[in-house]
């Protein structure tokens, strides 16, 4: 019988444009230390803030003690609700293949089509053609950001 880990959400304020950092910082600290903290989420339209997901409020206060740049936490915890829409499915590298045929789903090309001419699976991403530009533009594109077209 597997037993269900309940796990908690907890917003952490960073200094603005550091959240990759602190995310990097976080996570190499976790895996050192062996903290019980599940994930850290870098939440792309949440601007100054992670959000790290741990068995308990120990756990992550553990975890963010002596790294730069942390600014806080929020009080309280967050419900999954919260940071649901801001989720993304992830398309990995290795369903893509060339000559696919994609829609772009974020970034500058963002509801553009493309074909994919090159895939790069240790760095997730994919080199593409716009279909709709004028003349053959190829673009390197992170590969959470295309979505196999079905038309």
């Amino acid at each position: 019988m597997s037993q269900e880990i309940k796990s908690h959400l907890f917003a952490v304020r960073t200094t603005g444009g550091q959240e990759k950092v602190v995310m990097n910082l976080l996570q190499n600290k976790i895996k050192t230390n062996k903290i019980n903290v599940l994930s850290v989420l870098l939440v792309d339209n949440l601007k100054g803030y992670v959000v790290i997901e741990a068995k308990d409020a120990n756990a992550a206060f553990d975890a963010l003690q002596g790294i730069r740049h942390i600014r806080g936490r929020a009080q309280g915890e967050l419900e999954f609700k919260d940071i649901e829409g801001y989720l993304v499915t992830r398309t990995s590298a290795a369903q893509l293949a060339i000559d696919n045929v994609v829609e772009i789903i974020g970034g500058p090309f963002k509801g553009m089509k493309a074909t994919v001419t090159r895939v790069d699976n240790e760095k997730q991403e994919a080199t593409v053609i716009l279909l709709d530009a004028p003349y053959q533009l190829p673009v390197t594109v992170d590969s959470n950001y295309l979505k196999i077209s079905t038309a």
